[in-house]
């Protein structure tokens, strides 16, 4: 007769060896999926110069900068104010760009500046607005909202606003001043600079033209 000390012990064995050889089972979180909040990269303090096809194009000075490309559509973003140089193929600046909030969309090239926006080019154009996009493809700027442009020659304000990426040639609706720079779009447009009514410009008095006298004049006489 076997003791009962000795089938307790094998009873316990047999339970630890099919327990042993029992699958082990993972416990783990789920799988992260797309996380659209999560930057790429986030620089602090940043005085940078960005090159295209090794010429360098822009200056970039913001206190805070955030390249996330898990946005739809991917974008860089300055939440903290932007300072922007643009350089010509010389390396020689071309324009400055001063704004509150930027958003650049690298994969269609278009800047979005937001909040006192305020542009100076070396043809000593000023240019402020809420609002200016900057379509690097099409070379054009342009806004919907109120914007001001002031030239050494003249003063020019209105409710939206188009240009050239270089700003020599440009035009803006319900205009307020004008200026002689040649407008940008169809030439007959009510709406250009050039049929804007000029109220800087000098009353000049036409000269007299000598007249014949009349025979009431001579009877006078």
């Amino acid at each position: 007769m076997v003791p009962k000390v000795e089938i307790r012990l094998t009873t316990l064995l047999i339970a630890i060896l099919f327990i042993a050889c029992e699958e082990k089972k993972e416990h783990t979180a789920p799988a992260i999926h797309e996380r659209d909040s999560v930057a790429m990269m986030t620089t602090y303090g940043v005085n940078t110069l960005i090159s295209d096809s090794g010429v360098i194009k822009y200056r970039i000075v913001t206190e805070r900068w955030e390249i996330n490309q898990n946005k739809k559509p991917s974008k860089w973003i300055f939440e903290r104010g932007l300072f922007l140089e643009q350089f010509d193929q010389d390396f020689k600046i071309q324009s400055h760009i001063q704004c509150d909030t930027a958003y650049y969309y690298d994969q269609q090239r278009l800047w979005e500046l937001r909040g006192n926006v305020d542009v100076k080019t070396k043809q000593q154009l000023h240019f402020t607005s809420q609002e200016l996009f900057w379509d690097e493809l099409a070379h054009e700027l342009y806004s919907n909202k109120y914007s001001k442009l002031v030239t050494p020659e003249r003063t020019l304000q209105g409710a939206y606003f188009r240009s050239d990426d270089q700003m020599t040639k440009y035009r803006v609706s319900n205009t307020k001043g004008s200026f002689e720079k040649g407008n940008f779009g169809e030439k007959n447009n009510s709406q250009t600079t050039a049929n804007s009514t000029d109220s800087t410009m000098p009353f000049v008095r036409q000269a007299a033209v000598p007249r014949p006298k009349t025979q009431n004049q001579n009877s006078k006489k």
